[in-house]
């Protein structure tokens, strides 16, 4: 897993500088790219050596590109669809294309860092309420300085409280927490 994130940065850094001003249609690109390569259909044609490249890269872009507008230029012809075209290219041809999910995940935490937003993890034993989770995120945004997205999961095995991650960010509020540290105090005693 660490090796994919360290293989895949570099080419998520370089989607991300050529996004300058496109953040947001690189990014559309970039998951369904990611999505694309991720199905079973599409798989067998990553790396078959009776595939062309080219074409296997076209394939991509089209699919990748497909809701573009029907009065804009046509997407492989802009200056943009030029450089993902060639980006997938790149990815081709240094048999990176399966990558395309860590890339997608990694060029979105730098599209958030851009925005100057944490996407935080929150675990509860229940479904939080519209007050908690609105008190929940003004204290996270006080906390990291930053906006907040919360993703709420429920996990009824936590028995009650919560855990709040973001990054290296983590809040074990959680009663099952609790007891596992409770037991491992008094198992060191």
């Amino acid at each position: 897993m660490a090796e994919l994130a360290t293989t895949a940065r570099p080419y998520a850094r370089a989607a991300f500088a050529s996004a300058s001003g496109q953040v947001a249609e690189w990014s559309t690109f970039i998951g369904r790219a990611a999505a694309a390569v991720q199905d079973a259909r599409v798989q067998p044609l990553i790396g078959n050596p009776r595939v062309p490249q080219s074409e296997l890269v076209d394939f991509l872009q089209q699919i990748a590109s497909s809701t573009a507008a029907m009065d804009q230029q046509p997407l492989a012809t802009s200056p943009t669809g030029t450089q993902q075209r060639n980006f997938l290219q790149l990815l081709a041809d240094n048999r990176r294309l399966k990558l395309l999910p860590e890339i997608a995940a990694q060029f979105e935490v730098l599209r958030a860092q851009a925005e100057r937003i944490a996407d935080v993890e929150v675990i509860s034993a229940r479904e939080l309420t519209a007050e908690q989770a609105r008190t929940l995120q003004a204290a996270l945004e006080r906390r990291l300085g930053l906006a907040v997205r919360l993703h709420a999961q429920v996990d009824p095995g936590l028995v009650g409280g919560a855990i709040v991650r973001h990054g290296d960010f983590v809040v074990d509020g959680s009663l099952r927490g609790r007891i596992e540290r409770l037991g491992a105090a008094m198992a060191g005693a």
